[in-house]
């Protein structure tokens, strides 16, 4: 070889290498980056995690998953152990709780742990864990019927809100498609919204739900600007039946409601799936992959 060539092979492998760089570099500018830190609710596991709390997590991190959102807390724990236990179990695997759903109360008043018994002492365990957010994550059919219903929830998230803010923890709702269908003409979710203090209650969007109702949840964003720290990213099935699916395999443009975050005020973004056609874990290994390719 000769050392032209050598020289013309050196230089082709430094331009080339420049060209690559300046190709990632155009397009980090272009399609920004994708998201540090993807959650999950752990509601789409909760037959694995009724099996082996441990091992599932454990699973929830191998996957690349950094933060959750628990449910079911009652008598004082999370899947069976104390918030003491439950907290070193996460920090083992380093996943950290920073969103936690609860429950009104008002169709089970026998139930612990809800925002009517035992808030307080929900909002104690809630803290020690390291949750954020504390919210509200449905209504039962019977604590809905009326107008007046969703009035009291107005004054019991507000109530609830001031009880978290004094620990450091923000309130929130979580929806589904109910409270966007019309009562008398008004639309409960509206009535929310406006009747709650924005500084005591947040919004967690629920983006499948808001799409199935035939809302636009950026919209809902530029309506309410700050209002919607969390979302549940949640895919819909392109078919008749509109069931849940892998997040980036359905009908949703989760782009457009990424490029809307900073309006929305999204702080937290957790994957959900309800219900799974395949096992559990291998669909929040599909949505996670999915979710890392969007850009923010």
């Amino acid at each position: 070889m000769s050392l032209t060539h050598r020289i013309s092979r050196k230089e082709f492998l430094r331009t080339s290498a420049l060209a690559v760089s300046a190709t990632v570099l155009a397009n980090r500018v272009a399609f920004g980056k994708s998201l540090d830190k993807v959650g999950l609710q752990l509601y789409t596991l909760r037959n694995e995690l009724g099996k082996d709390v441990e091992g599932t997590l454990k699973k929830v991190a191998e996957i690349g998953y950094k933060e959750v959102e628990t449910f079911g807390y009652a008598d004082g724990k999370f899947f069976g152990k104390t918030p003491k236990e439950f907290k070193q179990l996460l920090n083992s695997l380093g996943l950290s709780a920073v969103s936690g759903h609860y429950l009104a109360g008002i169709a089970m008043p026998n139930a612990t742990g809800t925002l009517t018994n035992g808030w307080e002492q929900a909002i104690d365990d809630a803290k020690e864990v390291g949750l954020k957010y504390m919210n509200c994550a449905f209504l039962f059919p019977d604590e809905r019927k009326t107008l007046d219903d969703y009035k009291r929830y107005v004054d019991l998230f507000n109530k609830s809100g001031e009880a978290t803010k004094k620990k450091g923890i923000q309130f929130g709702y979580h929806n589904h498609d109910f409270e966007f269908q019309p009562i008398d003409g008004q639309v409960p979710y509206d009535l929310l919204l406006k009747g709650t203090d924005p500084k005591l209650v947040k919004m967690e969007l629920d983006l499948y739900w808001v799409v199935f109702a035939g809302k636009d949840p950026v919209d809902l964003f530029k309506q309410n600007p700050g209002r919607f720290p969390l979302v549940h990213l949640k895919d819909m099935e392109k078919s008749s039946e509109r069931a849940f699916a892998e997040v980036g395999t359905g009908s949703i443009d989760f782009q457009r409601i990424m490029d809307a975050r900073k309006t929305a005020g999204i702080e937290h973004f957790f994957v959900e799936q309800d219900v799974c056609k395949r096992p559990p874990l291998d669909c929040i290994a599909t949505s996670f992959a999915n979710v890392k390719k969007l850009s923010v």
